[in-house]
């Protein structure tokens, strides 16, 4: 694997560097500056073809300096390069696709107040010790660094749109190195279908309020499966998206997934339906999911978000976050019963300074002597809630930092708690 993530970033690199220099232009008027120049040299080029055709038959010697000319002007048109058709990209030479690409360097220091939970840098409230952890430790890290490249190529009945994004933050556990190489986004967008990876069609990503913590508060879904996705959007009545997902470990039938958006003046509304599989030791059993989410724009500068999410069992603890696992009882499997909520507000006092406060919360409806809470256990978590205050400066182009305080408590069927208290602080680096 590691020499497979070294050979990649070796290719990546060397496409890079074979690019045309005019390809990493910085700013707009830069790319501007060559579109117009692509236009002269197309006009050039229709004039002396046009004067070719309608001067008669000349010597030898004129008529290869007339062709030479014409080469010169074709090879120069080849190379320039152009501004793209979507935001910040350029145009490949000799084509029509627009490429861009883009990405940060990031890093995270994370200092805890109040205990830390295991096998991760991030919030994981899941996991969070339970009872007086006064004592926490510091973290520091750049995992999260990412790039990414899209394309988006005109064809005759429609747009044809790519992307491929990692970072560094795959998961292995927390007796390895965690900086390898992660996938995630890959994916194809044509004619209302995408096929590949990026968030589940399930997940509320307008209104999920902005954290510096990178896996942010419990109650909504964060999960990148692959899937087919097909969607109809309609202007003037809404958005329609139905999708087959990738399901959990050992499931027979993909997550089906139904959803249905709403834009206005003042937000957006939506709703969403699943239902999923969860299999264990050959036993399955069928859970549903529910969801709605709204955005509304209190001013120019401010926006309520909140999204509610209603499951049964999550295999792999990602289209519910803070949901506890399915169990098999005796043969048959049983599902926690949980709800969600997430609410934020944000608002940009200006273009260098803005702020988001969130609160993230997730209940389950089980109780001490249910049959899932005596199969499960009696630390399964019954209730969490984390709260996320954070603000973001931007002191010169291309550079963010970001502060945000974090507490949050965990408590399970029993009773018992955990408390968690961090600071997170966030440097990251920019480019297009």
């Amino acid at each position: 694997m590691k020499k497979l993530n070294h050979t990649f970033l070796a290719l990546m690199a060397a496409g890079l560097c074979s690019l045309p220099p005019a390809a990493f232009a910085q700013t707009a008027k830069d790319f501007e500056d060559m579109r117009n120049e692509l236009k002269a040299l197309r006009a050039e080029l229709n004039a002396l073809k046009a004067q070719q055709a309608q001067t008669p038959a000349a010597p030898a010697a004129s008529a290869s300096a007339w062709n030479d000319r014409i080469e010169a002007v074709e090879l120069k048109q080849k190379d320039a390069v152009v501004l793209g058709d979507i935001p910040g990209s350029f145009r490949l030479p000799g084509s029509e696709t627009s490429i861009r690409v883009y990405g940060y360097a990031e890093a995270n220091m994370v200092k805890d107040f109040k205990g830390t939970a295991p096998g991760d840098t991030f919030t994981n409230l899941t996991e969070q010790p339970l009872g007086d952890t006064r004592s926490g430790k510091t973290s520091l890290t750049a995992q999260t660094s990412r790039f990414g490249f899209e394309t988006s190529t005109p064809t005759g009945i429609g747009t044809f749109n790519t992307k491929i994004e990692a970072d560094f933050y795959a998961y292995c556990g927390s007796e390895c190195n965690r900086n390898r190489l992660r996938l995630r986004h890959a994916y194809g967008e044509y004619a209302g279908w995408l096929i590949g990876q990026t968030w589940s069609t399930f997940m509320d990503v307008d209104n999920l309020p902005e954290t510096v913590d990178f896996n942010g508060p419990p109650g909504a879904t964060f999960r990148r499966p692959a899937q087919v996705r097909y969607t109809y959007n309609n202007p003037d009545l809404a958005k329609f998206q139905f999708a087959i997902e990738e399901p959990t470990d050992g499931a027979k039938g993909p997550n089906l997934v139904a959803r249905v958006d709403k834009g206005f003046d003042w937000g957006n509304l939506n709703a969403r339906l699943m239902s999923h599989e969860q299999r264990i030791d050959g036993a399955s059993k069928r859970g549903v999911g529910f969801g709605l989410g709204a955005g509304y724009k209190l001013t120019g500068t401010a926006t309520l978000m909140a999204q509610y999410t209603r499951l049964d069992g999550d295999g792999d603890g990602a289209y519910l976050v803070g949901a506890n696992y399915p169990v098999l009882d005796g043969g048959t499997v049983r599902l926690d019963k949980s709800h969600g909520v997430v609410l934020g507000l944000t608002n940009a006092f200006n273009d260098k300074l803005r702020a988001t406060v969130s609160l993230g919360m997730v209940r389950s409806r089980h109780k001490l002597g249910n049959a899932y809470v005596n199969a499960y256990g009696a630390e399964g978590n019954h209730k969490l809630y984390q709260w996320h205050a954070g603000m973001y400066y931007l002191p010169i182009p291309n550079v963010e930092l970001g502060s945000e305080l974090i507490g949050g408590r965990r408590t399970t069927f029993d009773g018992q708690r955990g408390d968690m208290l961090r600071l997170n602080l966030q440097a990251r680096y920019l480019f297009n």
